[in-house]
């Protein structure tokens, strides 16, 4: 099996504290990275690095661990530029929001569908991100759900059931009779290709009562539970969360003091996953990491990217905005952007630059991980191998 050795690496992040300077990152000074096949076989000091087949001169800049996106919404079709204008430009919008999605994804093709899955996927592949989860919810029928997860299980093993994104508006009257499609004869339709199941448990959405419903039969079907929790407002989402050990409570905006023990009690479960990009670009109240943090939660970030109100495929984006308006040091949001989107995936073969590690890379244009919150909004992704495979840049 071919190797390949990334030389000549000026700071190299691990996230392992064992080897470098012993902090979360587990930085390396004047580094190499060996690739056997699809995993990582070797990472130490440059002197002592095996011989292998190939080599990429890394020139001095760092590398840091693929990107690990674990929430967002790519299967859609359709534009909400008009719905996003009028926000920014403190003007009402009433044309549908989330329905507006639902109504162009349901009228897509499924080559339509694959194709803007591909593209966003490549996007975001190309700023760095080597692992992707991503939902349905923009289709509620048992046939349109069932199709989106299909399509997202051809470029993803991360694939996420979220019947329970709204009530379908064609249940509006009946929403009691949409959670009995949703966890009946949907469920059924969508479970084989799927490994999680979601509920945005909201006012206007789901309530405590109804979410508990899905989950429940989610994980009776197989499915792993994770939560849409307490964006808009105070509720119970954080709470069922942690008490049906889901893997991730997802935005975590409003959260009071139990809510925040809670996550930290159950750090080692249920991962407190926060999406900047839906605050920025929705203008509201910025997630408190640092209080999450200080508390022993463990924190992941991801970019939620979807038409309606986080439409970024950016994970150094988010990093920025983390660093700048939710607390969080440079440090500690590539760690959650990398090994803690790991975690809230339920993975150890992902987010990490060690040994047996699948390998996942990125190349910056930078001497130092700190850039990607000192230069926001700078292309800094110079390469990016995902599987052992070099699949953007390169220069």
């Amino acid at each position: 099996m071919t190797t390949t050795a990334i030389t000549n690496i000026g700071s190299l992040v691990t996230n392992d504290p064992s080897v470098g300077d012993g902090s979360p990152l587990g930085l390396l000074q004047d580094a190499t990275v060996v690739i056997e096949g699809d995993k990582i076989a070797w990472v130490g000091p440059a002197g002592e690095a095996p011989a292998a087949d190939t080599a990429f001169d890394a020139q001095g800049r760092a590398v840091i661990p693929g990107f690990v996106d674990s929430h967002s919404h790519l299967v859609f079709a359709g534009d909400r530029t008009a719905e996003f204008n009028a926000r920014m430009s403190g003007r009402s919008y009433s044309a549908g929001g989330i329905r507006t999605t639902v109504a162009a994804t349901r009228a897509a093709t499924d080559a339509e569908l694959e194709a803007n899955l591909v593209r966003h996927l490549d996007e975001a592949r190309r700023q760095g991100t080597t692992t992707f989860e991503t939902k349905s919810g923009y289709g509620l029928t048992v046939a349109d759900e069932a199709r989106a997860l299909r399509i997202a299980a051809a470029h993803t093993e991360e694939v996420t059931y979220l019947g329970a994104h709204i009530v379908s508006p064609d249940y509006a009257e009946d929403p009691a009779a949409y959670v009995d499609l949703v966890t009946g004869e949907m469920l059924a339709a969508c479970a084989p290709y799927a490994r999680w199941v979601d509920v945005f448990c909201e006012k206007g959405a789901f309530d405590g009562d109804q979410a508990r419903a899905i989950l429940t039969a989610g994980a009776a079907a197989g499915l792993i539970p994770r939560v849409h929790a307490n964006q808009l407002s105070y509720g119970p989402g954080v709470q069922l969360a942690v008490e049906l050990e889901a893997a991730s409570a997802d935005h975590c905006t409003h959260l009071t003091d139990a809510d925040v023990d809670a996550l930290a009690q159950a750090a080692a479960t249920t991962v407190a996953t926060l999406l900047p990009g839906a605050e920025f670009s929705t203008r509201a109240q910025w997630p408190d990491a640092r209080r999450l943090i200080d508390a022993g939660a463990t924190v992941a970030l991801s970019t939620d990217c979807n038409p309606g109100s986080s439409y970024t495929s950016s994970m150094p984006f988010c990093i920025a905005l983390a660093v700048r308006d939710m607390g969080m040091t440079p440090d500690e949001a590539l760690w959650s952007a990398t090994a803690g989107g790991a975690r809230a995936l339920r993975r150890t073969d992902i987010g990490t630059v060690t040994p047996g590690a699948r390998a996942d890379l990125a190349v910056l244009d930078a001497p130092s991980h700190v850039h990607l919150a000192y230069r926001p909004g700078v292309p800094l992704v110079s390469a990016v191998w995902q599987r052992g495979v070099r699949v953007a840049g390169g220069r």
